[in-house]
């Protein structure tokens, strides 16, 4: 019999009247991609990209899938084959810019060359099925396509320049391809997904002023206050400049992140970006962050990160929120330094479906020094093309300012001359010194110990969960009063009350004595007498200083931090030559805390691993030639890993609120979405070998896997959980075998 119409969707008519035709779908894709490229300069490219996307579905033996055979249809490469067939001498680059697309809308981007999943491969055995008069009936025109990625490539960049043109238009396309999709059986379902979001040009003005009356609520009393009065206006007076790169150099304690909210506020306000994204290296600190912004602007705040896997949540289970983190159409998105950069660098389409919502926004990156060495050149490219090409302003916001300047940083380096936002660095350096390090050579943990032991409120940090677990059963085995443990073994809400008690004891003068890792040190607003900090790069001591008389209530003389080396605790190499180098930098600076020494240990780090140990091979592996392109996405995917341990969630039974999350998820009706939120903030990450034993030994639960499958890992053996350290889940075997000793 044959086939008189084509349908991309099955419908729940038996006679097909309410299938959806493919013509009807390549159409609706084709156009909703356009729509999305607009502001990226890519409407053509995108435009193409959906009008080709499903043309495998032409296949007879797709119909059969559709009537219910179980067949194996390969819809993804014809339409990709087709324009690799047409493609006019010299524009090859251009087909295989949509050809990545098209390829990669179900499984992901592919590698130009290589495995069988490779674009080479999959057009080399490319079989086709379609009607010759349907294929004859296209007519792809390549001229505006080629026109448009012309404008996206620079000379000195070109191959790398157009890897990103392509990311763009694969994620207008599966984005594309999703929502309509979801709208056409949403219209067969009578219900609509809630995912309309406000512009964020209609919120500014209300936004802008809720953000004056809250700054106008603080303090203009005092030294420290009048400075960060004098920041925060002087970055909004810069808020003007054309947009761009940035950086904001404001010591800790300078008011760095309200700053540059402001900044961010009024440049978008100047300039028309169309959303803030700010970008922050320690989930210790981003729901803080994202409740601060929430209290100033409500719920128009989108929170992601991947404390609970979302990408795990049930399909059929999509708030609003939920289908927000999908494509980032929120005008406000706080998340992590790895959900931004892994999504700007993977192949799955279910992270890049946001990319092209990234373009035209005002991006902060807290903590700038924090991007990983390794991967250092493929983020200041991806930073300086989201600037170049793509409306972005990025912002470097940090007490450190990383040598990521091309006069510094001469290859890959970002043309960073004038385009401070604070007023004079060097300044606000010297007068916003609060503290001083010191060097305190070798230190045991008997001589910590014995330090906290003469400091009534005194911290310590070292550089892992076990040293530090260790330290504090050590000091409270020797008596030590006020002893307070701060680690990621213990969930986010319990760590807020330790930190409300801290500073309780502190503002009372009650012993206080801290040990703890390197999460108290950005972000945290904590202020001791003295700290001890185990070797470490000098941005993260400098970092820790912040936590030393943090708004100058004692004398500089008494305010330090002492820098140890600790015996016989073997640090991670990539710390360790952070560490060296930072030595290396106090042989020739006196003050650690100068700008000048600052410059000088990120420059020697830097100089002293080369491009190569920066990432420079996976810029240069984005190659444009006469042949072609040859772009490894897939495999750039796999190596572009921001935290290389794998780390997953347990989820503690903290207090009454997690207990009614725990139990609402036996109910199906209530969004996983919902209770990820919820929930992560009672979660603790353990590597994923011993939640596997924790489960094996029976002291946790997936539940309810039927309806959530295995992303809630629920902790049943709550002993494993202490009051005063977090969770123990080292010896898990040996524990359950102990448990059945009476």
């Amino acid at each position: 019999m044959k086939i008189l119409k084509y349908y991309a969707h099955t419908g729940i008519r038996d006679d097909r009247s309410d299938w959806q035709l493919l013509a009807d779908h390549l159409e609706n894709t084709a156009s909703l991609a356009a729509e999305r490229a607009v502001p990226l300069g890519l409407r053509a490219a995108a435009h193409m990209a959906g009008c080709f996307h499903d043309f495998g579905k032409y296949d007879p033996a797709f119909d059969r899938i559709l009537s219910g055979e179980k067949l194996r249809v390969d819809h993804s490469t014809a339409g990709a084959a087709l324009l690799h067939a047409r493609t006019p001498a010299g524009l090859r680059p251009i087909s295989e810019v949509i050809g990545y697309a098209i390829l990669g809308h179900h499984a992901g981007l592919p590698d130009r060359h290589g495995a069988d999943s490779s674009m080479e491969r999959r057009l080399d055995a490319f079989r086709d099925p379609i009607a010759p008069e349907i294929s004859a009936a296209t007519s792809p025109d390549f001229g505006p396509v080629a026109r448009e990625l012309a404008k996206l490539m620079r000379p000195a960049s070109c191959g790398f320049d157009l890897s990103v043109a392509a990311r763009m238009v694969f994620s207008c396309l599966v984005d594309a391809d999703f929502r309509d999709t979801e709208a056409f059986y949403a219209g067969l379902n009578g219900t609509r997904p809630d995912r309309d979001w406000p512009a964020l040009a209609d919120l500014l003005p209300e936004w802008r002023g809720a953000f004056d009356a809250h700054m106008a609520g603080f303090r203009q009393n005092g030294r420290i206050n009048r400075l960060r009065a004098e920041i925060l206006n002087h970055v909004r007076q810069a808020a003007a400049m054309a947009p761009g790169l940035f950086t904001l150099t404001v010591p800790t304690g300078g008011g760095k992140t309200l700053a540059s909210l402001g900044f961010a506020l009024d440049h978008a306000a100047r300039h028309g970006h169309r959303r803030i994204i700010f970008a922050i290296p320690y989930t210790s600190i981003i729901d803080q962050t994202a409740a601060i912004f929430r209290g100033l602007f409500g719920d128009a705040v989108l929170e992601h990160h991947s404390a609970i896997d979302d990408e795990k949540i049930h399909p059929e289970s999509k708030d609003k929120l939920r289908l927000a983190m999908e494509d980032w159409a929120a005008p406000l998105v706080v998340t992590t330094n790895v959900q931004f950069f892994e999504s700007l660098f993977a192949a799955r389409p279910s992270r890049c479906r946001k990319l092209h919502n990234i373009a035209g926004s005002v991006i902060v990156l807290d903590e700038a020094q924090a991007l990983p060495r390794k991967l250092l050149m493929p983020a200041l490219r991806m930073i300086d093309t989201l600037c170049a090409h793509y409306g972005c302003s990025v912002v470097l916001c940090t007490a450190t300012q990383p040598a990521f300047d091309s006069r510094q940083l001469k290859q890959g380096g970002l043309p960073l001359e004038g385009r401070e936002l604070a007023p004079d660095p060097v300044r606000l350096a010297r007068e916003l010194r609060r503290a001083r390090i010191v060097q305190g050579g070798e230190m045991d943990d008997d001589a910590l110990i014995a330090a906290l032991r003469d400091t009534p409120q005194g911290m310590v940090i070292v550089n892992s969960r076990a040293h530090a677990l260790e330290l504090f059963n050590a000091a409270k085995a020797a008596g030590l009063e006020g002893l307070v443990h701060l680690t990621t073994r213990q969930y986010p809400v319990h760590r807020r009350a330790i930190l409300d008690d801290i500073r309780a004891r502190l503002k009372s003068g009650a012993p206080c004595r801290l040990i703890a890792t390197s999460l108290i040190e950005a972000g945290v607003d904590l202020s001791f007498p003295k700290g001890w900090r185990a070797e470490a790069g000098l941005d993260s001591c400098v970092q820790a200083a912040g936590r030393v008389s943090r708004n100058g209530e004692w004398p500089i003389e008494d305010s330090t931090l002492t820098v140890f080396s600790a015996p016989g605790r073997p640090m991670p190499a990539e710390v360790k030559a952070l560490a060296e180098a930072m030595r290396s930098t106090a042989g020739r600076h006196d003050d650690l805390l100068s700008p000048a020494a600052i410059r000088d240990w990120f420059e020697h780090v830097y100089w002293k691993a080369g491009s190569a140990r920066l990432g420079q091979p996976m810029v240069d592996q984005m190659i444009l030639g006469r042949s072609g392109t040859d772009f490894p996405f897939r495999s750039m995917a796999e190596s572009f890993r921001m935290i290389e341990t794998t780390m997953v969630p347990v989820i503690i039974r903290g207090d009454a609120v997690a207990e009614e999350a725990i139990r609402e998820l036996a109910f199906e009706t209530i969004p996983s979405g919902k209770l990820a939120r919820a929930l992560q903030v009672y979660t603790v990450q353990v590597p994923a070998k011993a939640r596997a034993l924790l489960v094996e030994a029976g002291h946790a639960t997936f539940l309810h896997p039927a309806v959530r499958g295995d992303q809630f890992c629920v902790l049943d053996n709550t002993a494993l959980y202490h009051a005063d350290s977090g969770l123990w889940w080292e010896h898990a075997e040996y524990l359950a075998t102990e448990d059945w000793l009476i």
